[in-house]
């Protein structure tokens, strides 16, 4: 993200677009709002549900309750997910980063516009924000529902899931946690956070496996944002925004990314396994993972392009998700 000035008005202001269409009406709007919460590029969160149904004992896969409270969670998720994407883009917009980021000098889009229409001008600030705090109360709502028909509420489940709900939506709005360094940590945790949470409310405990596969998926995700942040250094530095990439030079973020992937290839290629927290033969399934994230870290280190790195990253975790799958329903299965 980039920018030095904040752009004081819902559209114009030194950071608008040249020319912003109109605010949109009906289901224009709608797709606006979609775009506005990014439901395309978030979809890879809600597979935490994937890894929590496949983890649970058979008979509790088909009990109607475990479907009812996930169905719940799932729902308070889309809210709370929403939130975060839509107050991230509100302060965006009006730190000017947004504009910096997409926009060339001479106002030529160098990434697709339509991910950004406040930037567009097809809602206005005053429209994102309720549609920011509406989403927030609907995810609120929604995971107390979760928690009150769960057969199981043990107090940690609770517990990480008010803190998802209270930290999520300030990573770049209200306490503003990725300005003051704790951005990473919170990109990773919620995630994690969400599988723990899942798993609490439809079992009552949690094994070592489960622990360390949700540990796995926020990883993962820290792994696709870290070469987003890598992409974005000038913009974030600009503007305050107090990633690894900005605070450390060139070389420290290549050495905090490889020091991540290889957390990642130390725990999937044996080292849960060595320690007894996974099956020794999850180290086959987990073996399409361990090539991707080796072929995604080397290439970057030569070729640098950091929003190739990140798609490889997605397609990664996405890996690394069906791999957990596999492992889950064999392991507690047989």
């Amino acid at each position: 993200m980039q920018g030095t000035h904040a752009a004081t008005t819902d559209r114009g202001g030194p950071h608008a677009p040249p020319s912003p269409a109109a605010p949109g009406t009906g289901g224009g709007r709608l797709r606006a709002l979609a775009r506005l919460a990014k439901f395309e590029f978030v979809l890879d969160y809600y597979l935490s549900a994937l890894v929590v149904v496949s983890a649970l004992a058979p008979e509790a896969r088909l009990a109607g309750d475990t479907w009812l409270t996930l169905g719940l969670f799932i729902l308070g998720q889309v809210g709370v997910v929403s939130a975060v994407m839509v107050f991230d883009d509100i302060n965006g917009y009006q730190d000017g980063s947004d504009r910096a980021n997409y926009l060339g000098g001479d106002g030529a889009p160098l990434r697709p516009l339509e991910r950004k229409p406040l930037l567009t001008g097809a809602l206005t600030v005053r429209q994102a924000y309720w549609f920011g705090y509406l989403a927030l109360l609907w995810g609120a709502a929604f995971w107390a529902a979760a928690a009150v028909t769960a057969e199981h509420r043990p107090a940690w489940a609770l517990a990480v899931t008010a803190a998802v709900l209270v930290t999520s939506c300030q990573y770049s709005w209200g306490l503003k946690f990725s300005y003051r360094g704790l951005g990473e940590i919170l990109i990773a945790g919620c995630p994690m956070a969400l599988v723990i949470a899942q798993y609490g409310f439809t079992a009552g405990h949690l094994p070592t496996l489960v622990l360390v596969e949700a540990g796995l998926f926020g990883l993962w995700q820290m792994l696709v944002s870290a070469y987003s942040n890598t992409k974005d250094i000038e913009g974030d530095r600009a503007v305050g925004r107090s990633t690894v990439a900005v605070r450390t030079s060139e070389r420290g973020n290549r050495r905090f990314i490889g020091a991540l992937s290889g957390a990642d290839l130390l725990l999937v290629c044996g080292g849960a396994a060595l320690l007894g927290w996974a099956p020794w033969w999850s180290v086959a399934a987990m073996l399409p993972l361990a090539v991707l994230r080796v072929r995604q870290y080397s290439d970057f280190l030569r070729g640098k392009d950091a929003l190739l790195a990140r798609m490889r990253g997605v397609m990664a975790f996405r890996t690394g998700v069906a791999g957990l799958v596999l492992v889950n329903f064999i392991h507690f299965t047989l």
